[in-house]
C-alpha cells in the first residue's frame, strides 16, 4: 500500500493540506481535508489497536498502539483515518483529548496517551467522616461512569 501524499505546506495540529496557488487537482486536497475534519471533530475513536481491522467502514477512526503492524507500522500514537479506500494519519499533539468508544474511557496526550483511573476510596482514619466518604465515592462513581476515570 502507498504510504500518504506528503505535503509541505499543511496545518500545525493535524497536518491537514493547504493549497497552493494555481494548484491542479484542487478537489482531491480540499476533499481529503474535509474527509479528515469530519472524522477528527467528532472527539472520538471506535478503538485502541496496533493493527488495522479487517473491514474498515469509510470515515472510520481508530488510535494506532505500541508496536503498531501492517499498514499502520510506523504510525504509534497517530489517529488513523479509512478515506477513500486507504489509511490516512493524524499525529497526536500535547493536550488532544478523544473518547475510545471500546474502552468507554477519556484518552488525552501527555508526551503519550494516558487515560485517568479512579482514585482509591477513603479507608479508615480517624479525619474523614461517613458522610465525605459517602460524597467521594459518589463522585468517582460518577466520573467513572461519564469515561472520564478508568
Amino acid at each position: 500500500m502507498p504510504a500518504p501524499v506528503s505535503f509541505t505546506s499543511a496545518t500545525p495540529h493535524y497536518g491537514l493540506p493547504l493549497l497552493f496557488s494555481g494548484q491542479a487537482q484542487k478537489e482531491f486536497f480540499v476533499n481529503q481535508s474535509f474527509s479528515m475534519i469530519d472524522a477528527l471533530i467528532k472527539g472520538q475513536v471506535l478503538a485502541s489497536q496496533v493493527s488495522p481491522p479487517a473491514n474498515p467502514e469509510e470515515g472510520s477512526i481508530y488510535r494506532v498502539t505500541e508496536t503498531a503492524m501492517d499498514d499502520w507500522a510506523g504510525y504509534e500514537d497517530h489517529l488513523a483515518i479509512r478515506i477513500a479506500g486507504a489509511w490516512h494519519f493524524a499525529p497526536p499533539y500535547e493536550g488532544l483529548a478523544t473518547f475510545d468508544l471500546n474502552e468507554s474511557s477519556f484518552l488525552i496526550f501527555r508526551n503519550g496517551w494516558i487515560s485517568l483511573s479512579a482514585p482509591t476510596s477513603p479507608q479508615g482514619g480517624a479525619i474523614a467522616d461517613l458522610e465525605a466518604r459517602a460524597a467521594i465515592d459518589a463522585l468517582i462513581a460518577t466520573l467513572s461512569s461519564a469515561g472520564i476515570l478508568k
